[in-house]
């Protein structure tokens, strides 16, 4: 696991396509039980090194009711984005994550971590990755049919403060799903 996780912060495939220099950013341990599958890092995270270092980070610890010892404890939680690296920022936010990572590391990865029993599929590019055919029309109608992809999936919307507007109009999501949430990963992280 340690030669594959200096691998992949060692890697350069993307580096023509950057606005950055790559610094890929992951944290994993062979142990891990949860997988949390995000878009890419943000500038923050880019700069720390330290994933979901941010405000996003802050809600989607909120979200699973972990404390950041228990979130960065890689036993528990394997951090690994669509795209390592920082893609750069466009007109409305982050670029898009590359699309060479997760084909190139991520079933590798998988592999290696057998005891991982649920993968948290963050915002449209990890729920069209994984999902393929079964991902609905939009995020929504797919975070909405959530239970469809247990016991493997979990499907939520990015936690960034962007998502304000979203949260506010779906009130379900807070008040149905995220107590189901809650309950699956502290079964999976407090199992032995």
């Amino acid at each position: 696991m340690d030669e594959l996780v200096n691998d992949i912060k060692n890697c350069t495939e993307c580096s023509d396509t950057l606005l950055c220099k790559p610094r890929p950013v992951i944290s994993v341990s062979k142990k891990s039980k949860v997988a949390i599958i995000g878009q890419a890092p943000g500038r923050r995270v880019f700069e720390s090194g330290i994933p979901w270092n941010d405000p996003s980070g802050d809600r989607l610890r909120y979200w699973l009711d972990v404390t950041n010892e228990e979130f960065y404890y890689t036993d528990n939680f394997a951090i690994v984005p669509m795209g390592f690296c920082y893609p750069g920022t466009g007109k409305s936010g982050d670029l898009p994550p590359s699309k060479k990572c997760a084909p190139l590391w991520h079933e590798v990865l998988w592999q290696s971590m057998p005891d991982i029993k649920l993968f948290l599929l963050i915002g449209n590019y990890a729920q069209r990755y994984y999902l393929r055919k079964n991902v609905k029309k939009t995020l929504t109608e797919t975070v909405r049919s959530y239970q469809e992809y247990l016991p493997k999936y979990f499907v939520l919307p990015h936690p960034s403060p962007r998502n304000n507007i979203w949260i506010k109009k779906n009130p379900w999501f807070e008040e149905e799903l995220i107590p189901v949430l809650r309950e699956r990963v502290l079964l999976i992280i407090s199992s032995g």
